[in-house]
């Protein structure tokens, strides 16, 4: 899946509700909107490249791959 960290399984998420206060003006909330994660290219040691969650490139879980 194009949308899915490769390393930790991070993938997308429904949220974003609505609060109380919104309900309480004349704004017309939207509703849940979908949430995407940070995937980044990053490079793997041996030449090639993965899309890697930005929390995963800061751990630097993507290097571990080659051992």
């Amino acid at each position: 899946m194009a949308s899915t960290c490769i390393l930790c399984g991070k993938g997308t998420q429904v949220a974003g509700g609505y609060s109380n206060r919104v309900r309480a003006t004349k704004f017309t909330p939207t509703g849940a909107k979908r949430r995407y994660p940070n995937l980044q290219w990053a490079q793997v040691p041996g030449g090639s490249r993965i899309k890697v969650c930005t929390r995963c490139i800061k751990a630097k879980k993507h290097l571990e791959l080659a051992a």
